[in-house]
């Protein structure tokens, strides 16, 4: 009978212990779906809900993440937000070797702003300005469709990243209109001459010149085109000093056109938003990817405002307390000693599922920048290699599952621009000899082939298939025409 009792006692034990590890597990599959501001949301939750949770007065180390390093201790990594002086500050700390591509933070110009999923006041789009400032030109009908394709094409800086060759591709392909880069540069001087100065621009360099040229002539105007004409990588890595030699100036002048540079305006897309307000969603990034000029790629989480949390020290000393006298004490004391033991377990708990998320986000984010890491070097979209969730999953030794959670509703901002996680999965193609091939990679070399045919004679399936293989990718006529039909674009016959 005895023997009865202990063998139910230490199965009732064992129940309740895999129902706790349950819920654990899935407080932390909850965490590591949420993205950053809304884990900074579900945190605020928590500590209100929890009196034994409280953030850590002491600032927390971030730093960068090599992408090749093995160890997982460096998941405590976060990205740090440092004060900005000025909007070209942060700009320039964005920059980083040189000004080939600026990367888009794609949130406001404030910490607060980049928090922000949807900003209100939306009275007028950023868009319609510009359409409403077009319709003052006088254009062609050519021309203005064009000029409408740019500026849907700006990004929310107010930039316009995409190559101007792409540009002309689309535009051939999804609006029939054939023309030069030539003629698309034209319409799109003209696009900046818009308000605000440096819409339209294709660089950081670029975009602070366009906004140098409208000053009024004076020694300080040439002196601010002669130092991003002539020593940007100086002016991009702040050194000042050697500019004033350089450019022989006394520390008066020097300390002049230094205020006077950091006056320019490097996003003058979020200049409108923030007087007419967005109408289109903010993402944050959850991941800063820093590219080197020695192809280096390091990166880090966006912590935003999260806090670093800890149990309260009050509640963790009136447990012991507690713990200490147990044996004299009365029903009350019993009742607080269960109140405060829950809630301290509960912080704890809830502490150790933000760490897991950490230590998976950067696992997985890690394993994405090796596996792509062609990409992260030059941009290219057809550099990404063939990549699916197993892919990652068997990399790092995570679940599918938790691989898919890391990836939903999450973007990164790399050098080349902010895109979702799952922007870098996708199929492959396998050929008849093995050879794997990237679908992405197959569809922009079907697209560049269509936007080069003769309109008046476009090129059948089967020649598409012929001219893809002459390039390397020996696919078949069905995949040629679902890849195309994917695309959007139509059959021959319809493309004339």
């Amino acid at each position: 009978m005895a023997q009865e009792q202990i063998q139910e006692q230490r199965l009732t034990q064992q129940q309740k212990l895999a129902q706790s590890i349950t819920q654990q597990q899935l407080l932390q599959a909850q965490l590591i779906e949420l993205p950053v501001t809304q884990l900074m949301e579900r945190i605020t939750a928590e500590m209100d809900d929890n009196p034994a949770l409280e953030p850590s007065t002491e600032e927390p180390e971030y730093q960068n993440t090599p992408e090749n390093t093995d160890s997982t201790d460096n998941a405590e990594e976060s990205y740090e937000q440092e004060e900005r002086q000025s909007a070209l500050d942060e700009a320039l700390q964005s920059l980083g070797r040189d000004d080939e591509e600026l990367p888009v933070y794609q949130g406001g110009m404030s910490n607060q702003e980049e928090r922000e999923d949807i900003v209100y006041g939306q009275s007028q789009s950023f868009y319609d300005q510009l359409i409403e400032q077009m319709n003052l030109f006088d254009l062609t009908e050519e021309e203005r469709n064009i000029m409408e394709y740019l500026i849907g094409s700006l990004d929310e800086d107010g930039l316009l990243r995409k190559p101007l060759h792409s540009i002309a591709d689309e535009l051939a392909i999804y609006h029939n209109i054939d023309v030069s880069e030539q003629e698309i540069e034209q319409v799109l001087l003209k696009l900046q001459d818009f308000d605000p100065a440096g819409i339209g621009a294709r660089t950081l360099q670029e975009c602070l010149l366009l906004q140098i040229e409208r000053r009024e002539p004076s020694h300080l105007k040439e002196l601010m085109q002669r130092t991003i004409e002539d020593y940007f990588e100086l002016f991009t890595k702040k050194h000042w000093n050697r500019l004033q030699q350089v450019l022989k100036l006394t520390d008066l002048q020097n300390e002049t056109l230094i205020k006077e540079l950091r006056k320019l305006n490097p996003k003058p897309g979020t200049a409108m938003g923030e007087v007419m307000g967005h109408s289109i969603q903010q993402i944050t990034p959850d991941f800063i990817v820093d590219t080197q000029d020695d192809g280096t790629v390091t990166f880090a989480l966006n912590t935003g405002d999260i806090p670093e949390l800890h149990v309260s020290q009050s509640f963790t000393d009136t447990l012991n307390e507690y713990q200490t006298n147990k044996e004299n004490m009365s029903r009350q004391m019993k009742e607080a000693l269960l109140y405060t033991k829950k809630k301290v377990e509960a912080a704890q708990g809830f502490i150790e599922a933000i760490r897991v998320r950490r230590n998976t986000l950067t696992t997985t984010m890690r394993a994405i920048i090796q596996w792509q890491h062609r990409f992260f070097e030059d941009g290219d979209e057809a550099s990404l290699r063939p990549m699916i969730l197993k892919d990652i999953a068997e990399k790092t030794g995570l679940a599918l599952s938790t691989v898919s959670r890391v990836s939903n509703s999450k973007y990164a901002q790399t050098r080349w621009g902010t895109f979702p996680l799952r922007y870098f999965f996708s199929d492959g193609y396998k050929t008849a000899e093995g050879e794997e091939l990237s679908t992405r990679e197959i569809k922009i070399a079907l697209r560049e082939i269509i936007a080069a045919e003769d309109k008046r004679k476009p090129l059948s399936d089967d020649t598409l298939k012929d001219l893809l293989a002459e390039k390397g990718y020996p696919i078949a006529r069905r995949t040629v025409a679902k890849y195309r039909e994917q695309m959007g674009i139509p059959v021959a016959r319809l493309r004339k």
